[in-house]
């Protein structure tokens, strides 16, 4: 009996931003999102990354209560996919807005291995950008579960 959950690719990831204007610089004017609707009642802000969302909510202080857990604790990073990776080109653009980068290193992904370098927002959030898997390395078959 097959899983009736088929996980197509990453939806969307939620932040809790401090400061909302300096993280909408970053992943629209740097990477290139979209803003895609507000919802004021949340204090939220969706941004179109391709394919998926990249939510900020920006909670009021007095909105959190003890049993909130405390910002950046739920994630390490994520990853976005780029179409091309052109290294020279990334990192002149990351240098011209000011973000400084890791090292390339081909890493495995949902796709298999290929480039990527890693990216820090404002608030300390690291973000793996992740070009095309290398042809030399294809995605192994998924194990199977007994």
């Amino acid at each position: 009996m097959s899983s009736p959950i088929q996980i197509m690719g990453l939806d969307h990831v939620v932040l809790r931003v401090r400061e909302l204007e300096p993280m909408l610089h970053f992943y629209c004017d740097v990477l290139g999102c979209s803003e895609e609707r507000r919802v004021g009642s949340a204090n939220l802000v969706q941004l179109r990354a391709g394919a998926c969302l990249i939510d900020l909510i920006c909670p009021a202080s007095h909105d959190r209560d003890a049993s909130s857990p405390p910002v950046h604790t739920n994630m390490d990073h994520f990853c976005i996919r780029l179409e091309r990776f052109d290294v020279q080109a990334i990192r002149w653009h990351l240098e011209m807005h000011g973000v400084r980068a890791g090292e390339v290193a081909a890493r495995y992904g949902a796709e298999g291995s290929g480039p990527s370098i890693y990216v820090h927002d404002p608030e300390g959030n690291v973000v793996e950008l992740k070009g095309p898997p290398s042809m030399a390395t294809p995605r192994p078959a998924p194990a199977s579960r007994r």
